[in-house]
């Protein structure tokens, strides 16, 4: 069904409220033939008599009547879409779906989130977790706009933005005795707690592991970065985790944990992900360059 022309309907509106088609026509800075055309291109629209002359004055049929009831309405709903469009236009509103793991969402996203926060308070930033292949996915299916991700990542509509490197560390229980620098061979001595399978954190320790010759059987595999640190803090075993994930750690548990770095050393990369085709409105422009300051 065709829809009704906003320009007749507020031209209908404004003749009875002004009780004349030259009189609408001098307010709308149109001819009186114009006005005249409007309205009776809307009675042809819905067809039915709109409008009826009594003496010089214009006055609503029943019908007309009927419809005014609606006007006020549809302008609101015209006016409130229009207001709604140009906050996103003029900077005030938006929206950005980011996606990004456990460990980044916990220990490196806050400041960043809370910064946007206080300079942007009409952005609203969606966080979703979970590992480098599904957010990579989700970005490339659009239903993710970002993604913050540990390397390496790739798809042909990808654009791969690199961040920083985020050293692993291990961490055992307070007086286990850890070397100042640890490797693979003597974290093996020990029950060793790792990150669950499937994620690239994973893949990085198993694969550190592997280069030393070591065939790990990790005693525990968990989800959660917190889990494992409290679970070695309780003198179940060492780990091994992304450095940020653990600064200050040692004084957060009171002293219960050693955190030493690995030899040889074992980094990740994290990076902005997200399709080169994606349009960069402003709030997604500013949520990368937060992201890229992150040091």
């Amino acid at each position: 069904m065709e829809r009704i022309n906003l320009n007749q309907l507020h031209g209908f509106a404004t003749a009875i409220e002004l009780g004349s088609f030259s009189a609408a026509a001098q307010r709308l800075d149109l001819t009186q033939p114009a006005v005249s055309l409007q309205v009776r291109q809307l009675e042809k629209r819905l067809g039915t008599v709109l409008v009826e002359r009594v003496g010089r004055v214009l006055r609503p049929t029943a019908a007309g009547a009927e419809l005014l009831t609606h006007v006020g309405r549809i302008d609101a709903a015209v006016s409130e879409a229009i207001d709604a469009v140009s906050r996103h236009a003029d900077g005030s509103t938006g929206r950005v779906r980011l996606g990004t793991g456990a460990t980044a969402c916990i220990f490196l996203l806050p400041p960043v989130l809370r910064s946007l926060r206080q300079r942007f308070p009409g952005l609203d930033i969606t966080v979703s977790t979970g590992n480098t292949a599904d957010i990579v996915q989700a970005v490339e299916g659009n239903t993710l706009d970002l993604g913050l991700v540990t390397l390496p990542a790739s798809g042909r509509m990808l654009e791969v933005i690199p961040l920083l490197k985020d050293p692993f560390v291990a961490i055992a229980p307070a007086g286990t005795g850890l070397p100042a620098r640890v490797n693979a061979k003597e974290l093996a001595r020990h029950p060793v707690l790792l990150y669950e399978p499937g994620g690239q954190t994973r893949r990085l320790a198993d694969a550190w592991f592997a280069r030393a010759g070591v065939a790990l059987q990790p005693a525990m595999s968990l989800g959660s970065v917190e889990a494992i640190k409290e679970l070695v803090a309780a003198g179940l075993g060492c780990a091994v985790l992304p450095g940020m994930a653990v600064q200050g750690v040692h004084r957060g548990h009171g002293g219960a944990l050693e955190v030493r770095p690995l030899s040889p050393p074992l980094r990740r990369t994290l990076a902005v992900v997200m399709r080169r085709d994606k349009k960069l409105h402003w709030g997604l422009r500013e949520t990368v360059a937060a992201l890229r300051a992150v040091e």
